[in-house]
């Protein structure tokens, strides 16, 4: 890895990439990729997609930015029809993932102070959750790696183990305003919440009379085969954020929530300087044009149980390396018995990218316009990376026998 002057808070590979299109990426050097990894379910129509650079290219030759102190009427049409298609009737558009989460809270907070409980503040959050990287996103996902150095810790959040219905009952107080989950954990690990378990979150929020929050920031926006992952359980929140795949490669988020729900957030109660211009809201209206064609999610479905069905396989030929697979639609990840980072790194060896997650899970989240063919490609690359894993285990143990 080269020097540079960039904060080191990654560990980067020692790779630069030139230019892409569709699911492949080509390097510097020419060398090409398959990338299933899609800048962590962000390039969810694939690189350089024909529809999204048309509508970018003609954008920024027109307007790029105004302030949210003047109508922005994409921003109005994006609006319309996120709600038309999902549970919502207000929106709220962000920068990022992290400051949709950020408006989710607060929007459950206003709520309750509007509603004469300002004592209902706190939410309950998961065991294994991550919802961003700001100090309120760091606090409600409560992983202590990501909580370690940045002071005290904004207060809050009460979690409990993930999935754990008794746990959840038990925490809910009277200063409780509602329950954030993520019903897919994405960085947790792909843990899906089982939809029963969702239904039941649903249920208790009611009794209670608190919010129910989704993060659908990773698993939104068409990957697990539905527009958002919640809609397969049958159920719908009161406020959810999400972001990744809705600008398609362009940072865009969305607090979404019901009219009543979204009563607090009245005039000046929030802001973004950049959440929601008219150069984002153009590409992300184009991303919905894509999405919302009849058959998309279909397919979606159809190519993620492919590609399940197939990782199942990889699963049986090689059990000192993989353990078992889980998720939904085109976000799958695979528990390894290895470390998932040596599995990332053996992919690329074979010139396909993935990326790891918590749980020693190996994430795969290819565009959602990837083939068959493509698929086969990944499988059989991720095929050989495992071999690679499985000669040096072998060499490592006749080297600990000799």
């Amino acid at each position: 890895m080269s020097n540079t002057s960039l904060y080191p808070t990654y560990a980067r590979a020692d790779l630069t990439f030139e230019r892409g299109e569709g699911v492949w990426l080509e390097a510097s050097d020419g060398t090409r990729y398959l990338d299933f990894a899609a800048g962590i379910a962000v390039n969810g129509l694939g690189h350089a997609h024909p529809h999204l650079v048309a509508t970018l290219t003609g954008q920024a030759e027109k307007l790029w930015h105004v302030s949210n102190v003047f109508r922005i009427p994409d921003q109005e049409r994006l609006a319309e029809r996120l709600c038309a298609a999902s549970f919502a009737d207000r929106v709220f558009f962000t920068n990022s993932g992290s400051e949709a989460i950020e408006g989710a809270i607060k929007t459950a907070r206003r709520y309750h102070f509007v509603t004469g409980n300002p004592e209902r503040y706190r939410l309950i959050t998961f065991e294994g959750a991550f919802h961003g990287r700001t100090l309120g996103a760091i606090a409600a996902g409560g992983q202590a790696k990501y909580l370690e150095g940045f002071g005290p810790r904004v207060e809050g959040f009460d979690q409990v183990p993930f999935g754990d219905i008794e746990a959840l009952k038990a925490a809910i107080g009277p200063e409780t305003a509602g329950v954030l989950i993520e019903p897919i954990q994405g960085e947790g690990g792909i843990r899906p919440l089982p939809h029963g378990d969702l239904k039941r979150i649903r249920e208790i929020c009611d009794e209670a009379g608190i919010l129910l929050l989704l993060d659908e920031v990773q698993c939104g926006i068409g990957r697990t085969g539905r527009l958002f992952a919640h809609e397969w359980a049958g159920i719908t929140p009161d406020i959810l954020a999400a972001a990744k795949g809705i600008g398609g490669g362009f940072p865009v988020g969305a607090c979404m929530a019901t009219e009543e729900a979204a009563k607090g957030m009245t005039l000046g109660t929030h802001g973004s300087t950049y959440g929601g211009n008219p150069l984002a809201m153009a590409v992300a209206n184009a991303v919905l044009d894509v999405v919302l064609e009849p058959g998309f999610f279909e397919r979606v479905s159809r190519l993620g149980l492919t590609l399940k069905q197939k990782l199942a396989g990889l699963v049986d030929s090689h059990p000192e390396v993989f353990e078992t697979i889980r998720g939904e639609g085109l976000m799958l990840g695979i528990k390894c018995r290895v470390a998932p980072a040596d599995v990332v790194a053996a992919a690329r060896d074979q010139k396909l990218l993935t990326v790891g997650a918590g749980d020693n899970v190996l994430r795969l989240l290819p565009p959602m316009i990837v083939t068959e063919e493509e698929i086969d490609a990944a499988v059989a690359r991720l095929d050989a990376a495992a071999n690679d894993i499985e000669t040096r285990i072998a060499e490592n143990r006749r080297g600990a026998a000799e």
